[in-house]
């Protein structure tokens, strides 16, 4: 049986979405619904069953769950980078994992976990998947320290010869429309330019990026699933690694994308940015994707261009998830 927590989510129900087309079914879906409208993301997947996220620990705990698990993709977590609760965030996305790690290194089953980008803080340090270099980092904020957190648990306790964390970068696509704040600039850009035919930026504060020209390493969803399954595939591979394209592009460069998708005139307005955001944003995110290709990933990642055409054109056009 596969285990995907946060299978309700961005990540995980495309993950979900992409093992169905592989023809898996045998699948257990792990989440906490609660008022949001993410259970759209469940419509038109299939899937063995649905536990929320406090049973299933409970069960992990007690060594009780009634199936026999042969992977976790652990994608559940508070992904909101401006979460203040420290406590709730320790609690969610360190110690849930810590839980699951454990039980399945002692049960040697293979767990792929969602590490983050912003373990790497503002890439003074670089953005090298190496193990050895993780105590140099310093994330940002409370979200990117609980990933990092548990990135380092894992290394004292010699778990990454045995285990996968995935450092996703800024993933776009279909299904992320639930996540408020934290969706992708793309989804907010395109109901932007839907009802003012324009799009906001944030001005840049440093004097070697114009505006809009801060860079990120955006990745389509449907790349970051490929590469996640690569690992499920690749049983004897092991280790931390970047998911993203090895390619960082500007925020003009993306918004123009949408625009060209929605074929519409490109209008960009650039706004202040919020003054408790200046000292925690990234002004540059590139993955380091040797390692991986090192593993042996070959395929080709789709480029910035191609992976917002399909999601604006096939997608957000149409009011579709992935399963719909």
């Amino acid at each position: 049986m596969i285990v995907v927590t946060g299978g309700a989510g961005f990540i995980g129900s495309a993950l979900v979405w992409k093992l169905n087309r592989i023809g898996r079914n045998d699948i257990i879906i792990v989440d906490h619904l609660g008022t949001a409208e993410k259970w759209k993301n469940l419509v038109g997947l299939d899937y063995h069953d649905f536990y929320h996220k406090d049973d299933f620990i409970k069960w992990i705990y007690t060594d009780e769950f009634e199936y026999d698990i042969d992977v976790i993709f652990h994608l559940g977590a508070c992904s909101s980078t401006t979460e203040k609760d420290a406590d709730y965030l320790m609690e969610n996305n360190f110690a849930y994992t810590q839980v699951l790690a454990d039980y399945c290194v002692e049960k040697n089953i293979r767990f792929i976990y969602a590490s983050s980008a912003a373990t790497y803080g503002d890439g003074s340090q670089g953005y090298k998947d190496d193990e050895e270099s993780l105590e140099k980092l310093r994330p940002l904020n409370m979200y990117g320290y609980s990933k990092h957190l548990f990135d380092l648990y894992a290394k004292k306790n010699n778990y990454f010869d045995k285990i996968v964390g995935l450092k996703y970068f800024n993933v776009y696509g279909p299904n992320e429309y639930h996540k408020g704040d934290m969706r992708s600039v793309v989804h907010k850009a395109f109901y932007q330019i839907k009802e003012s035919g324009k799009v906001r930026l944030f001005k840049s504060y440093k004097k070697d990026y114009k505006d809009g020209e801060q860079l990120r390493d955006f990745i389509y969803v449907k790349d970051a699933v490929d590469i996640t399954l690569f690992f499920m595939r690749n049983k004897n591979v092991n280790g931390l690694f970047n998911v993203g394209t090895g390619n960082a592009r500007t925020w003009n460069d993306l918004v123009t994308a949408i625009f060209n998708a929605m074929d519409k005139p490109v209008n960009i307005e650039y706004i202040e940015m919020p003054e408790n955001l200046r000292e925690k944003y990234q002004y540059f995110t590139q993955a380091d994707l040797t390692k991986l290709r090192e593993a042996g990933y070959e395929n080709e990642i789709t480029p910035l261009e191609k992976g917002v055409e399909d999601y604006v054109k096939n997608y957000l056009l149409k009011d579709k998830t992935l399963a719909w």
